[in-house]
């Protein structure tokens, strides 16, 4: 009891001198740098790092050049005090702040407790949580001691990372990771090597090392017959750069498990005679090692593994990479031949090559196969109609050649041609994969494809977006209405699933990035856009702020009813709008899973504030301030 007065009456001391204490730890922090007189803008700059304060620098030029009285290039202390307050004092982190402080100077631990359980919705809360905070954000000591937090605190709380919009626990792999490799979505590139034009443009080992720290597990690797018996990887029939197969390998053995211990796969698009595809088995062994998946795993022998799947004590696919490729026989025989002597030993496949027509039928037969709703006999009908269609028309074959060397490496992601879902789902091995054609793709939109990583644009935000989930391994786990060959879910008949509604309160931005550098005063909007099953895609947006790009203040509430949560992305864009005739100005954008966004809970609709800077820290420092609620019914 006594020691809880004695705090008391410190507390309170430091309450009444909380104007000086503030002046004097301001000064304490920067006076240094003031010694030799006023200082620039790239010493303002560095010195609000210093004071961690996080800021563009284009913006910290703007308000420089505001505040520079004399219009020398360089400022005074109090000039630059100024200029702290404008960046690091903002009004609606102020308004959070008062309304919770009884005197609007300081939060005691219990003020802090309320704030945190009424806007944050951290309910397992206790002091000893809100001590943690006040010891880890609050920079004066003085108040720091007495446990209780400062503006200067409170700014730096709702700058960090315990206020992102991301759910924390789902930075790591939370998953169930031992289901088999079918069940999940997979990050997957396309002419990984390429790093901008597909015609033109350089190949460079940068696109894989790139992908592979992007969490992408699996990458292309264009192969074709190079000279002095050395395969080559570029984008055939095109002025594209060459590189060497051996260096790709090099570069992927390095990286591959930088960023996740999952599984990698290499997609060869091979091209190469028997001969150097024999070179290449040599490369993959010799570089990969034991990396390389080279068997089939015993428990394993006629069912898909999982990413997680342990023999022993051993994780047999953890840090391993499979090589997908056209392969000659079973997995059995290949087991049969593990140590002879593979050399100039070759198979050779006959495969289908369906003429146009075909195809076109095929594509009819698939839209058929999808429709789920349909009753059994008109699905019989179908299926008889199909198989009719390929019977019926005249096969065009080819025959392919493949190294015995390289076949034998391709272990539980065997390339194979796509016909339709009829035909995968009455003959489809389970190591059997699919690669179906661009155009084609699209027309299906229940598949996932492999994507341009060079290429920025909505495909790859949405893409990263959904890969930001389970940790960014590149792994994540289907919902379950996708993995169960019963289920009878139809992506353009979702109303029996269980619907949320999501509200959202966009607040504020502050230092959007700018497509002009001679101003920060660029007209803003934000749009909020949902992408999931064709009823839950829609957007809504803001009004437009006039000339602000440093701090604009919009203040709108926007509901969705979204039908299937588990593949909902969510996608905040800003734009600077330039009128009728322009129109608008990509800033920058961050799309995130709705089930990874922090929620409220309890209420059909309840908010809480959230602060997430730096949504696309890489490309530009954006940073936003907004409530955020969801609930399970409407």
């Amino acid at each position: 009891m006594k020691a809880e007065l004695e705090t008391k009456r410190t507390g309170t001391a430091v309450l009444e001198n909380m104007d000086t204490k503030l002046h004097t730890w301001f000064l304490s922090k920067i006076q240094d740098d003031f010694r030799g007189g006023k200082i620039t803008v790239e010493k303002a700059h560095k010195l609000l790092e210093k004071l961690d304060i996080r800021c563009s620098y284009i913006h910290v030029k703007h308000i420089f050049k505001d505040n520079d009285m004399k219009k020398q290039g360089r400022i005074t202390i109090e000039e630059f005090r100024s200029i702290y307050r404008i960046i690091a004092h903002r009004e609606e982190i102020v308004e959070i702040f008062n309304a919770y402080s009884e005197n609007r100077k300081i939060l005691f631990e219990n003020d802090l407790i309320q704030f945190l359980v009424q806007e944050q919705y951290v309910f397992e809360m206790s002091k000893t949580i809100a001590s943690e905070i006040i010891q880890k954000y609050e920079p004066i000591e003085e108040v720091k001691k007495v446990h209780q937090m400062s503006f200067e605190g409170f700014t730096r709380y709702m700058d960090s990372s315990e206020c992102l919009l991301f759910k924390p626990e789902y930075k790591r792999v939370y998953q169930d990771m031992t289901q088999p490799l079918s069940d999940y979505f997979i990050s997957t590139s396309h002419n990984t090597y390429l790093i901008s034009d597909q015609l033109l443009g350089p190949s460079d080992l940068w696109g894989y090392v790139s992908a592979l720290v992007k969490g992408c597990r699996c990458l292309e690797i264009d192969c074709w017959d190079g000279s002095q018996d050395e395969p080559v990887v570029y984008h055939g029939y095109t002025l594209t750069s060459k590189l060497l197969f051996k260096t790709v390998i090099q570069s992927i053995q390095k990286y591959a498990f930088l960023t996740s211990e999952y599984p990698v796969v290499l997609s060869l698009e091979n091209h190469c005679s028997p001969h150097q595809q024999e070179v290449m088995a040599d490369i993959l062994q010799n570089i990969l090692g034991d990396s390389l998946l080279c068997d089939m795993l015993d428990d394993f022998q006629d069912t898909l593994p999982s990413p997680e799947v342990t023999m022993g004590q051993v994780q047999a696919l953890k840090f391993k990479i499979l090589v997908k490729n056209k392969k000659i026989g079973t997995l059995k025989e290949t087991r049969e031949r593990k140590g002879t002597d593979k050399h100039g030993k070759v198979g050779e496949l006959e495969e289908d090559d369906l003429d146009q027509e075909e195809e076109e039928e095929s594509k009819d037969s698939e839209t058929q196969d999808d429709s789920v709703s349909k009753s059994s006999q008109e699905k019989e009908s179908d299926s008889k109609r199909s198989l009719a269609i390929i019977f019926l028309k005249k096969k065009k074959t080819r025959k392919v050649k493949i190294s015995l060397a390289l076949s034998d490496l391709v272990i539980y992601t065997k390339a194979e041609k796509f016909r339709n879902f009829h035909h995968a789902r009455l003959h489809q091995q389970f190591n059997e994969n699919n690669s179906i054609g661009e155009s084609r793709a699209r027309k299906l939109s229940k598949l996932k494809v492999a994507l341009n990583f060079q290429t920025p644009g909505l495909p790859m935000d949405l893409h990263n977006g959904k890969f930001l989930d389970n940790g960014g391994s590149g792994y994540i786990l289907k919902p379950q209405f996708l993995r169960d060959n019963k289920s009878q879910f139809n992506p353009h008949k979702a109303n029996d699933s269980d619907p949320i509604t999501l509200t959202i309160k966009i607040i504020s931005g502050i230092q959007l990035p700018l497509s002009n550098s001679f101003t920060n005063k660029a007209d803003t909007l934000v749009i909020v856009e949902v992408f999931g099953v064709p009823n839950d895609q829609m957007k809504q947006q803001t009004r437009v702020i006039k000339k602000n790009a440093f701090s604009p203040r919009w203040n709108e509430t926007f509901t969705f009813i979204i039908q299937v949560p588990e593949l909902a992305l969510i996608r905040f864009v800003v734009v600077e709008n330039q009128g009728l005739i322009a129109g608008n100005e990509f800033l920058g954008q961050y799309t995130i899973p709705l089930l990874c966004m922090n929620k409220g809970m309890l209420l059909k609709v309840t908010v809480g504030f959230l602060c997430f800077p730096g949504w696309v820290r890489i490309l530009s420092l954006l940073h936003c301030l907004f409530t955020f609620g969801m609930s399970d019914s409407y």
